[in-house]
């Protein structure tokens, strides 16, 4: 048998032990066959594994297989060539690398039979979708989720890798496994696994270390898990699929939410992404952008109406970018939202023409229950085109919230983040934005002591934060990711203490900006259209819930009117504090009016019941002063999603 027929055996055995991923992209298989010896023999080779390490020279690596995106490795080429010239019998190597194999078998003694498994999640909002969909995949195997992490045969976290705190905490978390699987109940101890972008950017690290991880899984390979964990525990030997997709959504999974009692869910529409920011490692981790077909999103939020789901987050590392290249997708797309948000914008990409945008998908979502809250995020300001600001801006379902990550207010910085506008360009942005869409709620990133970031640079950010005024924003330090353009070609110059100080200096410009914004929203005869969550953490008497434009409101447990009409009838409303009232219950949506706010909540008073399309009304009514039974009210079964001549399925108002 030839050297080449062996790579290929190689290959060819690789690629069947990963064809649940569903990658287009060639399998690699490391430390498979260790090198021979002349005095070794196949049938010895197993044996080795039991000798002394004294015996050996030299310290023996720790042998794993990691399958991914590289292709085959020189170890492969050099495994295969000692089998051939070492080995009379290599030419059967066919038949023992696809046949016989014990890491092919699907039927080991953990797959399925109700063995238990328990999962931690870190990181982002992905994660939590990603979690559901583990689970969904591992329930279809057979195992069972575990209540309690001392129940369970396997341990996976879901990690993140955006920050080097992020992955700090999961090497903690790995030490805390490692002793229960020293310690005096090491029998039982569990299967570990690491899942998630810290899988994909530290696959070698975490199987080489000391932290006695089994099971390395990114996130384009989650079908792969059940076939892992039989390898893994044949083997003996820690395994990784890290194969990054070209096509993989995970359209055809339908998620086990984490969390059944919520009216709250999160639906994936779209998976990596293309901006390669300096500073991200996301492209590096998930992969380049692909979208999930829109039918297959339609269904799934259909099937979520049907459950009662009162508010769905469409989710995606860039969910705005979406664009479904179906055939349907294509035929089926008028063009709207295709352009960027002005022409301050611009792509380190080259942009695509054809298929189905964001603008015109989120326009189908939203006909779908219209007592159906929607957001999205993340979203890239690139990606917002005035088409799907009036869509926004016309629908009441879809909240009045965005979140639109800066970064920073330095023109010069943003360059070197390699984010594709200005800062003028973005404070036109929020103008049309805030112009378009009455009482929108704006949501940002920020990062301080980025390289080369100078005094003036950062007082550049400060007045940004101050134009804007975030009624949210989330902020850190930079930290340097391996494998990033920043990472490689830039020098992270900002000494730690400064950074710090930055960080602090932003802090307390946004709290000051979102306290202004809250309070000038107290007592606003219009009020908020709450969606009730659950009960106050600090106060079990009390309830908490969501406004439309994303902030917590808290508000007593007291009885409330029918519905906000009912409010208009003397009969009613000035009758006593129990008759005609009702209850508060979990998961509707309440008429409340704030007392008090701070820079992240509001306290207030719940009046009445309400749903999307009163509570739009209501608001209509307050601003035009009409009578309410005479507001002309919204259609909520339009004939057809794409109006001619608008490009949206605006909603009309008829009497």
């Amino acid at each position: 048998m030839s050297l080449l027929a062996s790579t290929r055996a190689l290959r060819h055995a690789a690629a069947r032990a990963v064809a649940t991923t569903g990658s287009r992209a060639l399998a690699t298989t490391t430390n498979i066959l260790p090198p021979l010896t002349p005095s070794t023999s196949p049938t010895e080779r197993s044996n080795d594994t039991n000798k002394d390490p004294a015996s050996t020279e030299g310290p023996k690596k720790k042998k794993h297989l990691i399958f991914g995106n590289r292709g085959p490795s020189l170890q492969d080429f050099l495994n295969a060539s000692n089998l051939k010239s070492l080995d009379p019998n290599a030419v059967k190597l066919d038949d023992t690398m696809l046949d016989d194999t014990p890491y092919l078998s699907v039927k080991g003694p953990r797959l399925g039979a109700g063995a238990k498994y328990f999962v931690e999640v870190y990181g982002c909002q992905m994660n939590v979708n990603d979690t559901e969909i583990l689970m969904s995949i591992m329930n279809s195997a057979g195992y069972v989720k575990a209540d309690d992490q001392d129940e369970a045969d396997i341990v996976f976290l879901v990690t993140c890798a955006i920050r080097e705190n992020a992955e700090a905490k999961i090497w903690n978390r790995l030490a805390e496994l490692k002793r229960r699987k020293l310690g005096p109940m090491k029998d039982k101890a569990p299967l570990v696994g690491v899942l998630g972008c810290m899988a994909e950017r530290l696959k070698d690290k975490l199987l080489d270390s000391d932290k006695m991880v089994d099971l390395v899984c990114g996130p384009d390979a989650y079908r792969s898990i059940p076939r892992l964990l039989s390898i893994s525990e044949t083997t003996r030997q820690g395994i990784a699929n890290v194969m990054l997709s070209a096509d993989e959504t995970y359209a055809d999974i339908v998620p086990v939410r984490i969390a059944p009692e919520s009216f709250s869910a999160h639906l994936s529409i779209m998976r990596g992404c293309n901006n390669m920011c300096s500073f991200c490692v996301v492209p590096f981790t998930r992969g380049n952008e692909r979208s999930r077909g829109f039918d297959s999103i339609l269904q799934e939020v259909r099937q979520l109406s049907d459950q009662g789901i009162k508010e769905i987050t469409l989710l995606g590392q860039n969910v705005n970018s979406y664009r479904d290249t179906s055939e349907d997708g294509i035929q089926l797309s008028s063009g709207v939202g295709a352009e960027l948000s002005n022409a301050g914008f611009k792509t380190i990409y080259k942009r695509k023409d054809g298929g189905m945008r964001f603008t015109e998908l989120l326009d189908r979502v939203s006909l779908i229950d219209p007592e159906m809250r929607i957001r999205f995020t993340s979203p890239h300001p690139k990606d917002f085109p005035t088409a799907l600001l009036d869509l926004m801006a016309s629908r009441p379902n879809i909240c009045s919230q965005i979140h639109m990550p800066a970064q920073s207010g330095s023109t010069a910085v943003l360059s070197r983040m390699r984010r594709g506008y200005s800062k003028e360009a973005y404070l036109e942005l929020v103008d049309t934005i805030r112009s378009t869409v009455p009482g929108v709620a704006i949501s940002s990133d920020f990062i301080t002591g980025f390289c080369g970031e100078t005094e003036a640079d950062h007082e550049d950010t400060m007045d940004l934060m101050r134009r804007v005024e975030y009624e949210m924003a989330y902020m850190f330090m930079y930290s340097r990711r391996e494998g990033t353009h920043a990472g490689r070609r830039l020098q992270d110059d900002v000494p730690e203490d400064v950074k710090l100080k930055r960080l602090q200096d932003i802090i307390q410009i946004f709290h000051k900006g979102a306290e202004s914004r809250f309070r000038a929203r107290v007592g606003q005869p219009v009020g908020e259209c709450v969606l009730v969550e659950g009960r106050s953490r600090r106060d079990k008497n009390r309830w908490v819930g969501r406004a439309d434009g994303g902030y917590k409101v808290v508000f007593d447990d007291d009885l409330v009117l029918p519905s906000i009409e009912a409010s208009l009838n003397p009969s009613v409303s000035g009758a006593s504090k129990t008759a005609g009232r009702v209850p508060i219950k979990l998961g509707e949506y309440l008429h409340v009016i704030t007392t008090s706010a701070t820079s992240t909540s509001f306290q207030g008073k719940a009046l009445a019941r309400t749903t999307l399309n009163e509570f739009s009304r209501h608001q209509s009514n307050f601003l035009t002063r009409q009578p309410f039974q005479e507001i002309r009210t919204p259609l909520t079964t339009p004939s057809s999603p794409m109006v001619a001549g608008v490009g949206l399925g605006s909603i009309e108002m008829q009497s």
